[in-house]
């Protein structure tokens, strides 16, 4: 009967490292979304940044070619 008792209780403790490692692939999967929503928005920031210094860099030159020459 011990015997029985012992598997029962190892099911029971392996049954339990399930549930703990289903949570914690649970956690790790939402930290990832998390990040990867954050690295989505400091992508497009960059971009909207660059598109922004690209127009500056353009209106800089044509004013200096617009200036006369001394």
């Amino acid at each position: 009967m011990t015997n029985k008792a012992d598997w029962k209780e190892v099911v029971q403790e392996l049954k339990d490292q399930v549930r703990v490692l289903k949570d914690e692939k649970a956690e790790l999967q939402s930290s990832v979304k998390e990040k990867e929503s954050a690295l989505k928005r400091a992508t497009q920031k960059l971009e909207n940044v660059t598109e922004d210094l690209d127009k500056a860099n353009e209106e800089i030159e044509a004013i200096k070619n617009a200036r006369p020459k001394i």
